[in-house]
């Protein structure tokens, strides 16, 4: 449990994402120093020996992801962070843990590239990578903080989907949410809902590591418990065998899929604000989330019906709750710090509405202003 739980603090983004990862029950972290995320790796070299927890700077990101993997098939939660340049070293790993099923999340204070980029400045040009970083066909988990608050629980809601689905979950920080301090009610532990893997039900010699079941997610013994494990990132069988064989390289690659979708209705986060009577909306996610806040307000008071839905998750990605809104309004505005990523999928969902783009790739946060011209023009 994290000891500040049930304190009111002024954190930074960067410090409640420690905390939400501590009072979730993480106890690795592994990591390498990168502007803007290294406040994660700092705190967490201080707090987790005092959890009995380990803390691990690695030579690289490549190596930091390895460990994170090799901690949670040890039975421990475990938790990375970096921004865009240790994200793109992470990919093939974070691709062998997607496919051996292996529990962890990866934390992405995304700042403006592409390569070494603008070390200090937001940006959102990581969300297709996040998605679609490391190669095959695969599901993974993304959400994108808003707030200094939603670090804190958004991490504690990664580790538990992390944990229940057997899948990496991304969390996909910026810049201006990783230094923004606010201040923040953290629960009581006890009132904190940590989910932890399934375990065997039967003894180890009647255990099949990667056997399916209604929900699709085997139940995963920890190694070192006397259970016999066979992890690779080759396809294979219910036995954890690399295999060849169609029927079973098919059966793999669909229940990947299928218990991703099996748990759509609470993975797929998204809120609502002021779309009951809206004529126009915004779609936005991440740090944008604040100046679109306010311009729909702003709006508001002008006497325009405007509404937004900030999306929570990105990957899978909230389709349902997009088309409503644009099935509902005339005109929908998409801002994004990138030349135009999420907009990509909102267009996907294919329903005949204007659909506006607007992007800022200077290394500057887009304003509540810009937002709001682009309603008043609407």
């Amino acid at each position: 449990m994290s000891e500040k739980t049930g304190q009111r603090l002024l954190l930074q983004g960067n410090e409640a994402i420690v905390e939400g990862a501590l009072a979730a029950g993480c106890r690795f972290f592994a990591g390498y120093p990168i502007t803007p995320a290294s406040e994660i790796a700092e705190l967490m070299s201080l707090r987790l020996p005092a959890l009995n927890g380990t803390f691990i700077q690695m030579e690289d990101e490549i190596a930091s992801m390895g460990a994170i993997i090799g901690a949670s098939l040890a039975g421990v939660k475990s938790l990375t962070a970096t921004s865009g340049p240790g994200f793109s070293l992470m990919q093939e790993n974070l691709g062998f843990a997607c496919a051996a099923e292996v529990p962890c999340v990866v934390v992405n204070v995304m700042r403006a590239g592409p390569s070494t980029g603008l070390s200090t400045s937001p940006a959102q040009g990581d969300v297709m990578q996040a998605r679609w970083g490391t190669h095959g066909d695969h599901p993974i988990i993304v959400l994108a903080v808003s707030s200094v608050s939603d670090c804190f629980d958004l991490t504690i809601q990664a580790f538990n989907l992390s944990e229940k689905y057997r899948v990496p979950v991304i969390v996909l920080s910026d810049e201006i949410v990783a230094h923004t301090r606010e201040t923040v009610i953290l629960p009581e532990q006890a009132a904190v809902t940590v989910i932890d893997r399934m375990r065997p039900a039967v003894p180890p010699e009647w255990y099949i590591p990667y056997e399916d079941n209604s929900r699709g997610v085997p139940a995963m013994a920890d190694m070192g418990s006397g259970y016999r494990h066979h992890v690779t990132g080759l396809i294979h069988d219910v036995r954890g065998f690399p295999t060849e064989r169609p029927e079973e390289v098919d059966a793999f690659i669909r229940r990947l899929f299928r218990k991703i979708t099996n748990g759509f209705p609470e993975i797929q986060l998204t809120k609502t604000v002021m779309l009951e009577d809206a004529e126009i909306a915004v779609i936005a996610y991440g740090a944008v989330t604040r100046s679109a806040l306010r311009a729909v307000r702003q709006a508001r008071g002008r006497g325009i019906r405007a509404g937004l839905l900030q999306l929570i998750t990105l990957y899978p990605f909230p389709r349902k709750a997009v088309e409503a809104v644009l099935r509902q309004c005339r005109r929908v505005l998409v801002p994004e710090m990138n030349m135009g990523q999420v907009i990509r999928e909102v267009k996907r969902v294919n329903v005949a509405t204007e659909i506006v783009r607007h992007n800022r790739v200077d290394g500057q946060f887009i304003t509540p202003a810009e937002i709001y011209a682009h309603l008043l023009a609407m």
